[in-house]
Order: C-alpha cells, then sequence, then structure tokens
C-alpha cells in the first residue's frame, strides 16, 4: 500500500471500483422508484470527474434477471453520457482480446472499435442477479457489450473446466493482469476448486512484474459447508481481490495473511433488505495502481438514504411495562420505533396506523416495525411427521439462505419417511430457483418429469419387479448427487422447460407487464431481509395431461406450501 500522492502520474492506473448497483430496484416503488439510478448518476459521474482510466464492476449492475425497459433506457443513457467522448484511453490491451472478450461478435475492447468513441471503459463481470440464461446463455450485459458500452469479462461457458485468462492492461511502465469470474452457482465452483478445475493463467513473460487484479461475485461469508468461496481456494499470486456479491460494505483492503493477497469488499450501492449489515455506509472505490504498489481512496456515496435498523425486545423491559400493566399496548407503540420481539404475553397494535406518523419522515413506512413472536416448541404427536415448516423457512431467512440453501436445510431437517428417494435437492434446488426467482413456470415439473422418465429406464434395463427391488435400486441416485451427469440432468430439464414457455408464446410477455403483477422484491441473497409479501404472480396447476404423476405428484404437493412461502426473493 502507498499513498495516493506518490501514485499520480502518467505510470498509474486510476479505477474505479463498484460492485453490486442493482439498478432497477424497487423501480415500481412511489419513493424510491429512482434511487438505484441516482446512485449509478453519482458512480458514473465521480468517474469522471476523477478522470479514471476505466470503471471496474463487480457484478449484479441490474437487479433483476430480465430488466426492464425503463432499466435498459436509463442505464444506456447514462453509460452514454458519462462513458462517451473525447479524452483520449492511456493504456492498451496486450492480449488476446477475442479470449477476453469471448461472448460477443466484436471480441475487443470497445475503445478500440472505429465506430465508438469511448472515453471511459466499463469492464463488469456477470452476477447471480444478471447472470447468463436460455440456450444461448445471454444476459443483460451482453445487451451492453454489443451495443459498445460495457466490456463484459469472466464468462465461463463450461461446467468441466474453468480457465480463467486475464486481460493484460499496460500504461506506461504499469502492468496490470485484470482476473474476473462471473458468477457461478457456490457449491459447483467449491466442488470445481477443489477437484483443481479451476486454473488462472499467468503471462507468459517478467510474471513477477504483472499487478494482478482479480475480480470474483461469490458468497465470501460462510453459509454452508459448500455453499461459499474460502479465500484460501484463490491464488497466492494475486495482489487485490475485489469482492462482489457480499452487500456489507468493508471497502478498506484487508490482507489475507495465508494467501498474502489484499481482499476488498464494496458491497452494493444500494439497500436491498433490511439487515444490519446494508445499515453500513456504502462507498466506492478509487483504485491507484502503479508498478506493483496500489493504494484504494474510498469515496462515500451521498445519493443513498440513511438507513437505520435496531432490535428491541419487550421482555428487557420490565421497569416500564408488563403485559399485566394497564394500557401496555398503548404504551407499547408509545415506545416502539423499531422491529419489536413481542413475546412473553404482548399484543400486537395497528402498525399500518403507527406507520403513518412517519410518512412524510421515511421512504419506507411500512417497513418501520415488523413484530415478532418466538415460536414455542409443541410436544411430538406419535405418528405424525413433524416438520415445523415455518419455522424453517423463517430460520433460513434470518440466515440470508438462497432457495437452493432452502432445499437442502429442509430434507436436512426431514425425517426420513419425508425425504426425496427418486429426485435430488440439488436438481429440486435449482428447479425452484428457476420458478421463484426467473420465472420458469415448468421448472419444477419438467425436472420431476425428466428424473422419473431415467429412473424408469434404469429399472427397466436392470429388469426390476418387485417394490423391494425397486427400493434398493433407485439408491442408485446417491452415486450421482453433486456430479456432472447431475448438473446434466439439471441443465436438460431446464432446457424443456424452457422449451415448452417459447411453445406457448410465454416469452412474449413483456417484463414490464410481469412486474405490474408482482409485488416489489426487496431482499438479497446473504442479506437479513424480514418476511417479504408473496408474489402475485398467479402460478397455479396447469392441465397438462398426467406428466409428473405418482411419486412426483407426491412430490409436488409436499412442495406447494413450501414454494409458497419461498416466493419472497431469497438471492443475493
Amino acid at each position: 500500500m502507498s499513498s495516493e500522492n506518490t501514485l499520480d502520474d502518467e505510470d498509474t492506473f486510476k479505477i474505479l471500483i463498484a460492485t453490486d448497483v442493482h439498478l432497477g430496484y424497487l423501480e415500481k416503488d412511489a419513493i424510491r422508484c429512482n434511487d438505484s439510478y441516482n446512485t449509478l448518476n453519482e458512480i458514473l459521474k465521480c468517474a469522471k470527474t476523477n478522470q479514471v482510466d476505466f470503471i471496474l464492476l463487480g457484478g449484479d449492475l441490474f437487479h433483476e434477471n430480465k430488466p426492464s425497459r425503463r432499466c435498459l433506457h436509463s442505464c444506456i443513457t447514462m453509460l452514454r453520457q458519462y462513458c462517451m467522448g473525447d479524452s483520449p484511453i492511456r493504456f492498451n490491451i496486450l492480449s488476446d482480446q477475442t479470449v477476453n472478450f469471448n461472448t460477443t461478435q466484436f471480441p475487443w475492447v470497445n475503445y478500440q472499435d472505429e465506430n465508438l468513441n469511448i472515453s471511459i471503459p466499463v469492464f463488469s463481470i456477470h452476477g447471480n442477479h444478471d447472470d447468463p440464461t436460455g440456450a444461448e446463455g445471454l444476459c443483460a450485459l451482453d445487451l451492453l457489450s454489443a451495443s459498445g458500452l460495457v466490456n463484459h469479462f469472466g464468462h465461463s461457458h463450461s461446467v468441466e473446466r474453468i480457465e480463467i485468462s486475464p486481460i493484460l492492461l499496460q500504461k506506461g511502465s504499469t502492468k496490470l493482469a485484470l482476473y474476473g469470474l462471473g458468477s457461478i452457482p457456490d457449491e459447483r465452483l467449491y466442488r470445481m476448486f477443489v477437484n483443481n478445475q479451476v486454473t488462472m493463467l499467468r503471462p507468459k513473460e517478467d510474471q513477477d512484474k504483472w499487478f494482478n487484479l482479480f475480480t470474483i461475485h461469490q458468497n465470501r461469508s460462510k453459509h454452508g459447508p459448500t455453499n461459499y468461496i474460502p479465500e484460501q481456494f484463490l491464488d497466492d499470486f494475486l495482489d487485490l481481490v475485489v469482492w462482489g456479491h457480499e452487500h456489507e460494505c468493508l471497502i478498506a483492503p484487508t490482507r489475507n495473511e495465508q494467501q498474502l493477497f489484499y481482499v476488498t469488499q464494496p458491497g452494493s450501492s444500494v439497500a436491498t433488505s433490511l439487515s444490519p449489515g446494508e445499515a453500513t455506509k456504502k462507498h466506492i472505490g478509487l483504485l491507484r495502481v502503479k508498478g506493483r504498489k496500489m493504494n484504494l481512496h474510498k469515496i462515500p456515496l451521498k445519493t443513498v438514504r440513511q438507513f437505520f435498523i435496531q432490535d428491541v425486545v419487550l421482555g428487557d423491559y420490565q421497569d416500564l411495562f408488563t403485559p399485566d400493566t394497564p394500557h401496555a399496548t398503548k404504551k407499547v407503540e408509545e415506545f416502539c420505533y423499531a422491529k419489536v420481539d413481542y413475546s412473553g404475553g404482548f399484543e400486537t397494535f395497528n402498525t399500518s396506523r403507527f406507520s403513518q406518523r412517519f410518512v412524510d419522515r421515511v421512504a419506507n413506512p411500512k417497513d418501520i416495525i415488523h413484530f415478532l413472536r418466538r415460536r414455542e416448541q409443541k410436544e411430538d404427536i406419535k405418528d405424525e411427521v413433524n416438520v415445523d415448516y415455518g419455522k424453517l423457512i423463517k430460520t433460513a431467512a434470518v440466515e440470508g439462505l438462497r432457495v437452493e440453501d432452502l432445499v437442502k436445510q429442509y430434507f436436512e431437517a426431514a425425517e426420513q419417511k419425508v425425504q426425496l428417494s427418486l429426485l435430488t435437492e440439488q436438481g429440486m434446488g435449482k428447479a425452484i430457483q428457476e420458478f421463484v426467482d426467473k420465472d420458469e413456470k415448468d421448472a419444477i415439473e419438467e425436472l420431476i418429469t425428466y428424473q422419473l422418465e431415467k429412473t424408469q429406464r434404469h429399472l427397466q434395463a436392470r429388469g426390476v419387479t418387485t417394490e423391494q427391488d425397486i427400493d434398493a435400486e433407485v439408491l442408485f441416485r446417491d452415486s450421482k448427487k453433486n456430479t456432472t451427469e447431475e448438473e446434466n440432468e439439471i441443465r436438460e430439464a431446464m432446457n424443456r422447460a424452457r422449451a415448452h414457455r417459447l411453445e406457448r408464446g410465454d416469452n412474449a410477455l413483456d417484463a414490464d407487464i410481469l412486474d405490474e403483477l408482482a409485488e416489489p422484491m426487496d431482499s438479497d441473497e446473504g442479506s437479513v431481509p424480514f418476511p417479504a409479501p408473496t408474489r402475485g404472480r398467479g402460478r397455479g396447476s396447469r392441465g397438462r395431461g398426467g406428466r409428473g404423476r405418482g411419486r412426483g405428484e407426491d412430490c409436488k404437493l409436499m412442495f406447494s406450501k413450501f414454494i409458497e412461502e419461498c416466493r419472497c426473493d431469497t438471492r443475493q
């Protein structure tokens, strides 16, 4: 680390770094509709004011996988306003750009396009919110890339092996190797690291003279045994890691004493959930790199709304009131200005009336107070399946898990008689995620149908006829858990679901129309959301004949309550 005064010259890279902009978040909210747009405008304006060499984004530029027309229009407008112009670009790219930018028919950096006039290049990886989908593997960033406004990099097409090839940049005497890896399901990437299937390529010459900068969009904090990426998995030749996906702003670089590189976590530029991590001050970073030295100056964002959060447990204030205190409810109402745990016999009051006091002072008055009562443990009833669905879902939400995590936790907590015997937890988790996050209505049914068909073919090939032998044979699913075969099965089932949607013509529904049918989603994976309203997209049963009946129907019925409780956005 060096002081910024000694680094500002013709050999110094000046890079503006930001992650998790979540453009379009709550764009239909009456008060907060412009928040994410105002903040992106501030970020781009800051880049132009500081005359940076380029902007580096760490994923989740967009909040929705299919941004609305207003969202795309605003993004394109701002990028054109701040990033196009006559200012010269003072660095060169030395690497093979057909490898660096392998998702476009224009495989070169935008500022070298003779038809464009770029003054501030933007380099971005994709996140889990704006990840590539569909048979073509495209995302919203690819639209910006094709239009010449953003350089999308770090997209891996293979599920067998990942080779991360850096963009080699040089300014004066400073050489910068920019690595990037877009969002990949954490458990899959974890397994690939363990199996040495992830390789970071290095320049052939003068390896010790390159400053190695890596941008990643994954869980950094541990959400499960393999549902995160440990810093120790990353190569020790790196100098700085820009970590996206985590929303808490921890932008000051911290040193990993084992790998000897620094990690900066800029966090989100807009609060997408009511959690302590989102309440910290939001920043972006101005990174200076000269030779192998760096300096990171954090810049506070002025357009982000202040966010306050406090937990209040009424049982801790027995000196003020108890459940037996006269007019206790009125006194509690006067006392409450935050989330309240009212366990112990206290009664709730009208939160809507309470919130009206703050309409002109708070952007989200409906979220000012949330009552929470701790669940009491009931005695088990003999011969009855005792799975507390409500407790399971609430606990998962508090821990900030994704849909796949909820499915996995459900089956870990469930008794043996209600666990899956034909399907896999990973497949069901992925299908439910597609159903909830991307409105893929046929995802669950197609997964069930596909895996049932494969099981039937397996049993027929083995010549199994008795029920006892069937129970023994279906255990073969355990041998394919967390394997490439299982991933291929899941991908095939999802492709079949998308094909059915296209046959029905559902793809013609505009994102704006779908948004009008849905409640805004205000949480993000890895954050702690308050209970959110279920989404009203009218997902229900479909008359598609008798496909997927038998055990598959039992699975769908068993998950019906589960899915309804998962409709709030649990992604990060």
